[in-house]
């Protein structure tokens, strides 16, 4: 693995990393915005692609930079990382949050792009997210160790989590404890529920495939069948379980879905 800095015009310095070989594969993880999201998956991905990951400003180890954070500024970034990568073309993966960034690249430059992977994402927030994240920011100003408890327990399956309970106990360890770091989780949260992709659909023209899970009760599979209906011909698929977090939860089955996804471009 090589580890590389990406520097933003307003003074971003986002940590970003590149390992294995094969086309350029680009991870985008969610409100979390961790490289670190994508570990699991890692190790099979880069037996068949170059995969690159970075820290989203102000996550981790990449610093906030001056810009306001909503999903167009996100996505710049994750067009400068590749850019500092050398990298023309590449299927991006956005996983959450990270499918907003991912369609808001292909509004921005669609031609950076030969493919395009929506994992556990939407077009346009519902009521249903709206009530949620709301009631989310409530719980991070009474108690960001119980805001990060709760999000462990809506992002995976029970019988799952039953039994990776590290999961649960290092996601309440890193609780947003600073006011900071609380300020960066309510600024992602605002910029998730006002990104609206439907009048941009007609410029995701790229190989995209839709991916969700029908357990999912963070971002719902109504969204994701809403979201392939009104892209110009993607490719759906629904897993049967997994909850939020599929590609913790159901790793194996996840990279197939990508790995078939990249031999059929």
């Amino acid at each position: 693995m090589t580890t590389f800095d990406v520097t933003t015009a307003d003074g971003a310095v986002l940590k970003a990393s590149r390992e294995g070989e094969g086309p350029a594969l680009l991870l985008v993880s969610g409100l979390g915005g961790t490289a670190s999201f994508w570990g699991p998956t890692v190790p099979a991905l880069s037996k068949d692609f170059e995969v690159i990951r970075f820290d989203q400003r102000g996550i981790g180890a990449s610093s906030r930079g001056t810009a306001t954070c909503d999903i167009a500024c996100l996505a710049s970034d994750a067009l400068a990382v590749l850019d500092e990568a050398g990298i023309e073309t590449a299927t991006l993966l956005g996983h959450s949050t990270g499918g907003c960034i991912g369609q808001a690249v292909a509004h921005q430059a669609g031609h950076r792009l030969d493919g395009l992977i929506l994992s556990a994402t939407w077009l346009r927030p519902s009521v249903y997210m709206g009530a949620l994240f709301e009631t989310r920011l409530s719980l991070l100003d009474l108690s960001p160790e119980a805001y990060a408890g709760m999000a462990a327990l809506l992002s995976y399956p029970p019988e799952w989590l039953e039994e990776n309970i590290a999961q649960y106990e290092n996601a309440v360890a890193r609780a947003p404890s600073s006011e900071v770091a609380r300020k960066v989780v309510r600024e992602r949260i605002h910029a998730l529920l006002a990104f609206d992709g439907s009048a941009s659909t007609h410029l995701v023209s790229m190989k995209t495939l839709v991916l969700g899970a029908l357990d999912d009760v963070v971002v719902p599979a109504f969204l994701q069948r809403a979201l392939a209906e009104a892209l110009p011909g993607p490719e759906l698929v629904l897993y049967p379980d997994g909850g939020h977090f599929f590609p913790v939860s159901r790793t194996e089955r996840f990279v197939e879905t990508v790995r078939a996804f990249g031999a059929s471009r």
